[in-house]
């Protein structure tokens, strides 16, 4: 086991290499100039924003520049905010739990949702529950988050009153309204991953309930309960496993628009209004969060595999 760990810590060194010059280069997709922005706009004059390019680096090479960000990476340093002049390390650590806690709710409510639908719905193929799950998980994954979560916006806050429409309390400030306010997020994005969920868990599980060892321990008089529990589905897991992974690494980097709709202040919110001010070194912070959390947890979801099937770990 401790073989198949460092084979995969040693095959993330280049991903995460390759994965930082991509995020390095955003500079240079980003319409826009930046020095123009802080030298006052598209009537600067040019002698001041050479000088401001100057001063933030802009005009040294580009491998000159991606060399003093990776050394800055090393030591935590992601640079300063072009215009809010705080660290950008400081402002993804004040809301990277905020964003955390959305994507962590979401991930729950899929999986409070989603595994017992598939499971009723793969242990009971061809049933009127089959149908309606298969149907609803159909409309789950079709139904775009934004328009579900303005849907509960309306019925929840505006028509009703019953949970705040915007806005975010902090979970030691009060935990009752942490979640009042949450509620409806979690909702919005965790409704999509539910579907995808139940699909995946149905799919896998006619797949292993069609298997023989499944014949042998029904044969065997083992109840229903023991053979989809103990057996069925442990089998059937790597599916959802895999889903389950890239659903989290997807809620924590999705939660763009969601934070924008319900005025909560996370990662999300924050790279939205990077983009509007094309503040470089805050987009390039949390996209690089974003993009090294979805590397973590392909590999937590390769671990998991290992201990779940332990014919991965020789592969």
């Amino acid at each position: 086991m401790t073989t198949y760990v460092l084979r995969r810590l040693l095959g993330l060194v280049p991903l995460l290499l390759l994965i930082s010059f991509a995020v390095f280069a955003l500079v240079l997709l980003i319409p826009g100039d930046p020095a123009r922005q802080i030298a006052g706009g598209l009537n600067a004059p040019e002698e001041q924003v050479e000088r401001v390019r100057h001063e933030l680096g802009l005009d040294d090479p580009l491998f000159v520049q991606y060399g003093r960000w990776v050394e800055g990476i090393a030591t935590l340093d992601l640079g300063e905010s072009l215009y809010s002049q705080r660290a950008v390390a400081t402002e993804i650590k004040d809301r990277f739990p905020i964003t955390l806690s959305i994507a962590v709710g979401a991930v729950l409510v899929s999986l409070v949702i989603g595994v017992p639908a598939g499971i009723l719905a793969g242990t009971r193929p061809g049933s009127l529950w089959d149908r309606a799950i298969t149907f609803g998980s159909s409309a789950g994954v079709a139904m775009p988050d934004f328009w579900l979560a303005t849907v509960l916006v309306v019925l929840f806050a505006v028509q009703r009153d019953w949970l705040p429409a915007i806005g975010y309390v902090g979970l030691t400030e009060s935990p009752v309204e942490w979640a009042r306010h949450l509620v409806m997020p979690w909702i919005a994005l965790g409704t999509g991953a539910a579907a995808t969920m139940a699909r995946q868990v149905r799919g896998a599980l006619l797949d292993v309930m069609s298997q023989d060892y499944i014949r042998t321990a029904r044969a065997k008089g083992l109840p229903p309960r023991v053979v989809v529990g103990k057996h069925a589905l442990k089998n059937a897991a790597i599916p959802a496993l895999t889903i389950l992974g890239i659903q989290f690494a997807y809620e924590l980097g999705g939660t763009v628009i969601i934070e924008t709709i319900f005025g909560i202040p996370g990662l999300g919110r924050l790279i939205y209004q990077s983009i509007g001010t094309h503040d470089l070194p805050v987009i390039q912070g949390v996209t690089l969060v974003v993009a090294f959390t979805f590397v973590l947890m392909n590999l937590l979801v390769d671990l998991a595999y290992a201990v779940v099937n332990p014919k991965v770990r020789l592969s």
